[in-house]
C-alpha cells in the first residue's frame, strides 16, 4: 500500500481538518455509486478510505510517523508478545472504520437513522455523444442508432431541419442515479457534413446551376436537382450569370411542417473547346456592342 499521505494528497504535517477535507473531496469523486462498474475507480476508493482510516486515528498515525507500522497498519517489527496496542485490525479494509470516519461517510452519502444509513438521493451524471450525418439527412430527418456508454444501443430520431452543432437531449439515458435518484440525461451533438453543391442559410438552400450560352440567350426548360428530387425550371431568355430563380418549398423541412425555399443561381458556361463559328459570330457582334459592362454596372466611374 502507498504512503497514506500521498494517497490523500496532503503533507505529512497536515492537520486533521485538512486530512478530512482531502478525504471528503476524493470520496465524493471516487464513490462506487457515482462510478458504477468501474473497477479501477473502486480500487482507488478503497485505497483512499484505508489511508483516511489510518491517518484519522491519532494513535495509528503516530505509530506510522514513527515508522512502527506499515501503511496498511501491520507492524514493521515485533515489540513483544500479545496483541498490538490500539486494537487496529489492519489490512486496509472497511471493518475497522472508527466512529468519526463512519460519521463522515454517512455525512457524505446519507444520514443514519436508528443505526442504519439511509443513502442520499443523487441524480446520475449526464453523458455526451457525437453523431455525423450527411447534409441531405439533416434536411429531411433520419433515425440513427447510437451505442451508449454501457454497451447498449438506442435509436435516435434526428428531426428534419437539424442544424450543424445542434444538440438533442435523451432524457434519463445517462449514468444511473444513486439512492433512488433519477438517471442523468444523454446529449447527442449532431455534426452535419458539408455538401458538394448545396449551401444552407437558415431554412433556405442555395445551389449554383450551370447553363449554356444558348440557354441563357434564348431561354430554356432545364431540370435541376433539389433535396426533394429533380424539378423542371424555366430559364428566362437573356439570363445572366448570377440570375437567381426561387423554388418555393424546396428548402429545409422543419419538425413543425414548414419548409424553406431553394434558390438557383445561374452560371453561364462556355464550351470546353473553342468553337470557330461561335468565335466568328462574337467577333462580328462585338464590333457593334457597347462592351463596357463594368462601367455600366457601376464598378468603374
Amino acid at each position: 500500500m502507498r504512503n497514506p499521505y500521498d494517497v490523500l494528497g496532503v503533507e505529512k504535517g497536515a492537520g486533521q481538518a485538512d486530512i478530512k477535507k482531502a478525504y471528503r473531496t476524493l470520496a465524493k469523486e471516487l464513490h462506487p455509486d457515482v462510478n458504477p462498474g468501474d473497477k479501477i475507480v473502486e480500487q482507488r476508493f478503497k485505497e483512499v478510505t484505508a489511508a483516511y482510516q489510518l491517518l484519522n486515528d491519532a494513535n495509528q498515525r503516530q505509530k506510522f510517523d514513527r515508522g512502527e507500522i506499515n501503511a496498511d497498519g501491520s507492524p514493521k517489527r515485533n515489540f513483544g508478545f500479545g496483541s498490538r496496542s490500539g486494537g487496529h485490525t489492519g489490512g486496509g479494509g472497511f471493518g475497522g472504520f472508527e466512529a468519526d470516519a463512519d460519521d463522515l461517510f454517512s455525512d457524505l452519502f446519507g444520514r443514519r437513522r436508528g443505526g442504519r444509513t439511509r443513502t442520499a438521493s443523487m441524480r446520475g451524471k449526464d453523458v455526451s455523444y457525437t453523431v455525423k450525418i450527411p447534409f441531405e439527412e439533416s434536411v429531411l430527418g433520419v433515425r440513427r442508432r447510437i451505442k451508449l456508454y454501457d454497451g447498449k444501443t438506442i435509436d435516435v430520431d434526428i428531426p428534419p431541419g437539424t442544424e450543424n452543432g445542434q444538440t438533442l437531449r435523451l432524457k434519463q439515458q445517462g449514468m444511473p442515479g444513486m439512492g433512488g435518484g433519477e438517471a442523468g440525461d444523454a446529449f447527442v451533438e449532431v455534426q452535419v457534413e458539408p455538401h458538394k453543391f448545396y449551401e444552407r442559410d437558415g431554412l433556405d438552400i442555395f445551389v449554383d446551376i450551370p447553363v449554356t450560352l444558348g440557354e441563357a440567350v434564348l431561354g430554356a426548360k432545364i431540370t435541376v436537382p433539389t433535396i426533394h428530387g429533380p424539378v423542371s425550371v424555366s430559364v428566362p431568355a437573356g439570363a445572366n450569370t448570377g440570375t437567381s430563380l426561387r423554388l418555393k418549398g424546396k428548402g429545409v423541412n422543419t419538425r413543425k411542417g414548414g419548409a424553406g425555399d431553394q434558390y438557383i443561381r445561374l452560371k453561364i458556361m462556355l464550351p470546353d473547346k473553342p468553337d470557330p463559328d461561335l468565335i466568328e459570330f462574337v467577333e462580328k457582334w462585338s464590333k457593334d456592342f457597347d462592351g463596357d459592362v463594368r462601367r455600366r454596372s457601376g464598378l468603374i466611374d
